[in-house]
């Protein structure tokens, strides 16, 4: 049996065959970028380190999706089906009607069994949630909500500018609704100590989620993040490729199992750092470490819980 619970095990159950994501890029901006909340967005982020190619904004979104097909096929050569992921930026930041023609554009082709959506907690309303739960009756949702950290001190830090509770109340109320939720969390944000971040697994614990995506703090050039991390190095945890792995074990073990996990680190083009700690390791190569990690600690997700009853039940595979 696996020692953690795989998020894309699902789809290939489902649908018989891998489920690619397709990053779409269509033209979304954030609240704290565009003077709404703030200006300048998140202090870590470039959209850009993590966009690939074919996905621009210039660009159809048919033309993307086709686009996207050519490139994973070369990478993922058992993926025959796949979701439309709108990923930069927040993608539910515009009027419901200006979301219903970029998501229809995106189900309308034929190779695309539905959407995964990136957006903040404070980018949803009542009527677009109402939207997605209709819309998840015809199709795959996965609503990917950014929170990065459980703690508002650091939400404050990173110039986030939502709380820790709005993002708990977005994933409550998608949850009552029916739609699938996935969040996103970056271990190694400044100001948050090991411990911190191993006590994060039992609030993460008590959401309502069905899959979860981690990474590892990357200091991305010309950031705020960058500028920080150079004057104050002292503020941040981190961690060298073995040490990383046995970290997101010791979490793992506190994580409830049947949580899916989307990811447990990430990949950036080495032109946007200005040092690669863990050398040229891609992502296919880190999940044969973890799982031979997780064989030679003879450990699994959720192995240091105790049954809770108390835990949400929102397991996507039962869905």
């Amino acid at each position: 049996m696996k020692r953690y619970n795989q998020f894309v095990d699902y789809f290939r159950e489902k649908y018989g065959c891998r489920v690619q994501k397709l990053v779409v890029d269509a033209g979304f901006t954030c609240p704290n970028r565009d003077g709404s909340l703030a200006l300048g967005g998140c202090t870590y982020c470039d959209n850009n380190a993590f966009h690939p190619s074919y996905s621009t904004p210039d660009k159809s979104i048919a033309l993307q999706l086709d686009e996207g097909i050519r490139f994973h096929k070369v990478r993922y050569r058992s993926a025959a089906k796949y979701l439309a992921y709108f990923q930069p930026y927040s993608n539910t930041y515009a009027p419901l009607g200006r979301l219903k023609e970029l998501y229809g554009q995106a189900l309308s082709h034929p190779d695309v069994v539905g959407l995964a959506i990136g957006t903040r907690p404070d980018c949803l309303d009542s009527e677009k949630l109402d939207y997605l739960a209709e819309l998840s009756q015809h199709c795959e949702v996965l609503l990917e909500i950014g929170i990065e950290s459980c703690y508002d001190e650091t939400l404050r830090h990173i110039n986030r500018r939502h709380t820790f509770e709005q993002a708990r109340r977005a994933l409550e109320e998608s949850s009552e609704r029916g739609i699938r939720t996935g969040a996103h969390f970056i271990f190694g944000l400044p100001g948050e100590t090991r411990e911190m971040m191993l006590e994060g697994a039992e609030i993460i614990n008590n959401l309502p989620l069905g899959s979860v995506k981690f990474h590892q703090l990357q200091i991305i050039k010309g950031t705020p993040m960058e500028k920080e991390f150079a004057l104050h190095p002292e503020r941040f945890v981190t961690w060298k490729l073995d040490e990383y792995i046995d970290f997101f074990i010791d979490f793992l073990e506190r994580l409830r199992p049947d949580l899916g996990i989307e990811r447990f680190a990430g990949e950036v083009p080495p032109r946007y750092v200005n040092s690669t700690p863990w050398g040229l390791v891609r992502n296919v190569e880190l999940l044969r470490m973890l799982e031979a990690r997780l064989e030679e600690r003879d450990t699994r997700q959720g192995a240091l819980l105790i049954q809770r009853s108390s835990y949400p039940c929102r397991s996507w595979q039962e869905r």
